[in-house]
């Protein structure tokens, strides 16, 4: 209960320019990731989580680590353009839990022309050696069905 009091009077003490900043950090990871994915930029795209030991949560299961995930994204989504879409991801929130761990949840939407996806991200950052990495990251997507 002692660490939680002080972590709380640290957050607390800190300055508000410092969350500012701090959230601006966090925010420009995840813009360079979705940068790097729609230029086909796979392993720039997972320079935003750390690897080895970033956890994955998609689909009800855990996935194969940092390795996994990227070797996923390349064999199901960097055939082309088409079929690797336009990401943007949009409607995020930062909580900031210590100086070094944060929390974001937010939303995605994949174009494609077919099967264009969205869904909610929830990401656990964690702050070494001045940057800010996922360590954790949870996806609850779902299909866009066309309508006819």
């Amino acid at each position: 209960m002692k660490s939680v009091i002080a972590a709380i009077a640290l957050i607390a003490a800190a300055p508000a320019s410092a969350s500012t900043d701090e959230r601006a950090a966090i925010l420009r990871v995840v813009a360079d990731m979705q940068a790097a994915w729609n230029r086909g930029d796979f392993r720039g795209y997972m320079a935003g989580f750390k690897n080895p030991d970033v956890v994955f949560v998609s689909g009800g299961k855990f996935q194969d680590g940092w390795q996994g995930t990227l070797d996923h994204y390349v064999r199901d989504y960097g055939a082309s353009p088409d079929t690797r879409g336009t990401l943007r991801f949009y409607d995020m929130k930062v909580d900031l839990l210590a100086p070094d761990a944060a929390m974001l949840i937010g939303r995605y939407h994949l174009a494609r022309p077919k099967r264009a996806m969205e869904g909610v991200n929830t990401r656990l950052f964690r702050k070494f050696g001045g940057r800010w990495f996922i360590t954790m990251n949870h996806v609850s997507a779902y299909e866009i069905v066309p309508r006819k």
